[in-house]
């Protein structure tokens, strides 16, 4: 089992690292455009710093999913971001503001499920090596016992 979880933090870590990579040093301007993924909750102040937020959660996360330190608060914030990118494929930004089953379809379900599975597969990922944790093989379990 400790086994598993380090390939599968590895192999994680680094594939968020790479994914958040862009975001995270993208600048203001893909902060702000990342943030605006918030305004499918009823937030749509600050959207350079919750872009900079869901960067850093990606690419900080990753590297903290590598090095097995601060393992289940790193997989919460990415369970959390996983959560917003979901939903942001799940409820496009032209349709924020209207009522649903005036403007979503079944064939129209379908596909925006396809295009949110990365984020929902992932999210439960995370949710599970949240719950389990990191394993021997890690700095948590070296520095926190």
């Amino acid at each position: 089992m400790d086994l598993a979880l380090f390939v599968a933090r590895i192999g994680l870590g680094a594939m968020f690292i790479l994914h958040g990579e862009g975001k995270m040093f993208g600048g203001v301007e893909m902060w702000e455009k990342l943030g605006r993924s918030m305004e499918a909750f009823g937030i749509d102040f600050a959207p350079a710093f919750w872009g900079f937020m869901a960067s850093f959660a990606e690419f900080g996360g990753g590297i903290l999913l590598i090095l097995g330190l601060f393992t289940r608060p790193a997989c919460f914030l990415l369970v959390i971001t996983m959560i917003v990118a979901a939903t942001r494929h799940l409820i496009p930004p032209e349709t924020l503001g209207q009522v649903v089953k005036d403007v979503i379809d079944p064939k129209t379900n379908l596909q925006l499920l396809k295009e949110a599975s990365h984020a929902i597969e992932a999210g439960c990922v995370f949710f599970a090596l949240m719950l389990i944790g990191p394993g021997k093989w890690s700095l948590d379990r070296k520095l926190f016992g």
